[in-house]
């Protein structure tokens, strides 16, 4: 059971993604956090993601996500936005979506952001 708005767990979680924060990613992971990609990789849990993300920071040292709007419904929390990765790749669209477990991220499955995967998460254009 969450106590807190999913929203705002899954939006302190970006902000360790965007301050490259270890520890802070650590304490809002479940243990048996679940990462996907865009490619449908899957990577589990919170041990092996915290060496992931150790591994992302150093090759995206300027990597940062900006949320455009945040939806939740009961514990999943649906995101647009963009991703920033390089000067040269710096407007990246993409769909997050969180699924809060007693406030804590226990999967954060990022998607390319396009009408079939908008359709297929019930979100709308804006």
């Amino acid at each position: 059971m969450n106590k807190r708005d999913p929203k705002l767990i899954a939006l302190q979680f970006n902000e360790c993604i965007n301050k490259q924060d270890l520890d802070g990613l650590s304490s809002l992971m479940t243990e048996d956090h679940t990462f996907i990609e865009r490619e449908e990789n899957v990577l589990t849990s919170k041990e092996n993601m915290i060496e992931a993300w150790k591994s992302f920071f150093k090759a995206f040292p300027d990597y940062k996500n900006t949320f455009n709007k945040i939806e939740s419904k009961n514990n999943q929390v649906f995101i647009t936005g963009f991703a920033y990765w390089s000067k040269e790749n710096s407007f990246d669209p993409a769909i997050w979506s969180v699924v809060i477990e007693n406030d804590l991220v226990k999967e954060w499955h990022l998607y390319y952001d396009t009408e079939a995967n908008r359709n297929k998460l019930l979100l709308t254009y804006e």
